[in-house]
């Protein structure tokens, strides 16, 4: 509002929601098709500092330790010290590239929601205000909406439970009995860790756990994000890319299997005050749960323009959302990876370029 009471609306062609690889890989494309951030186009980014989800990531993911971290396009991550934590390389990584590109992005800000707005423009309502948008790119990611389940018993369990997404580091876990829920990346990388330090450990997960021998070149990568993409199209939820490849069988995986590390359980079926228990009368008792259980989209302020689908996602061709082609995922699906993510904020500019020159030529003339 302005000193007289009237909401202050400011209106640019594009609004990019997110700063992670995929928002920055935007903003990257629309500077280079001639857009001018904060007169054409504005990057809302509600973390603290720039690295987008990396910034929160737990100080002994190295920069060693991770797999496949794609580089920004027009700019690569050299020299990168492979012991330092993953999240001070990346954030710097990130902090160089929006300053050399001057992408002006604007921090913190959150998102509150995404509504039909006057003369065929979307109405973006935010911490800093309100933007009226031609278009929309969110690249909002899936790190603020941490997947937990829910058993049975959840809630009389008298140790401490923890997801992924607040996961401190091995030291934690000192002397303590540590289930590990979950087969994905992260999980078998926190119990590798965590049974260097813990009393016991114990791993569950839904599903045998699938390991991949060999490369997994471009090939393997197209044939993981086409499984991916055809949910998507389909208008199911996501899912992510490191689901449908399997674990890569390396050394480290070797030596914790040999070690009976990674020998898993299948699903508990209730929590105990003191752990978790099976219907066939087994029990482990634990002081500590990890949720190791992955995370959703986080597209909670798109539910008023209504583009969910009856399967529970949202349908999109290439980047584009099928119930309204003002709006863009990118970094969503198939272009969750940091290679896809680039690929997708690439093709969301082309779209949206093609978009903005139409309404030009159709816009009615004084």
């Amino acid at each position: 509002m302005n000193d007289f009471g009237f909401e202050e609306v400011r209106t640019v062609d594009v609004v990019v929601i997110g700063a992670g690889q995929a928002g920055l890989s935007a903003a990257f494309h629309l500077r280079r098709a001639g857009l001018e951030p904060d007169r054409d186009f504005v990057v809302l980014d509600h973390a603290p500092n720039p690295g987008g989800a990396w910034q929160f990531r737990w100080p002994s993911l190295t920069y060693g330790k991770v797999h496949g971290m794609h580089a920004l396009p027009g700019m690569e991550l050299t020299g990168a010290d492979p012991a330092r934590p993953s999240s001070e390389v990346i954030g710097a990584y990130f902090d160089t590239y929006e300053r050399t590109f001057d992408l002006r992005v604007h921090r913190p800000v959150d998102v509150t929601a995404v509504r039909e707005g006057e003369g065929g423009r979307l109405r973006v309502e935010t911490s800093e205000g309100v933007y009226a948008t031609r278009a929309l790119i969110n690249a909002t990611g899936t790190w603020d909406r941490p997947f937990w389940p829910r058993y049975p018993g959840q809630e009389t369990f008298r140790g401490r439970q923890l997801h992924t997404s607040g996961y401190p580091g091995p030291e934690a876990f000192a002397g303590k009995r540590v289930l590990v829920v979950g087969g994905g990346a992260s999980g078998t990388q926190h119990l590798m860790e965590i049974a260097e330090v813990a009393a016991e450990t114990t791993w569950v997960t839904r599903r045998e756990p699938v390991y991949r021998e060999g490369p997994f070149g471009e090939v393997e990568g197209r044939a993981a994000v086409a499984l991916v993409e055809e949910r998507v199209r389909r208008g199911l939820p996501p899912q992510s890319v490191v689901s449908v490849t399997g674990l890569p069988l390396n050394d480290a995986i070797r030596a914790a299997r040999a070690r009976g590390i990674l020998d898993r359980l299948p699903m508990f079926d209730r929590i105990t005050p003191a752990g978790v228990a099976w219907d066939d009368g087994r029990t482990v008792d634990v002081d500590v749960i990890l949720w190791a259980t992955g995370f959703r989209a986080a597209i909670d302020h798109l539910a008023p323009l209504r583009l969910r689908e009856p399967g529970g996602g949202i349908q999109v061709e290439g980047t584009r959302a099928v119930r309204d082609e003002r709006v863009h995922l990118v970094g969503y699906g198939p272009s969750a990876s940091t290679i896809g993510a680039n690929r997708a904020g690439r093709a969301a500019v082309s779209d949206i370029r093609r978009l903005l020159d139409r309404d030009r030529v159709t816009a009615p003339t004084a």
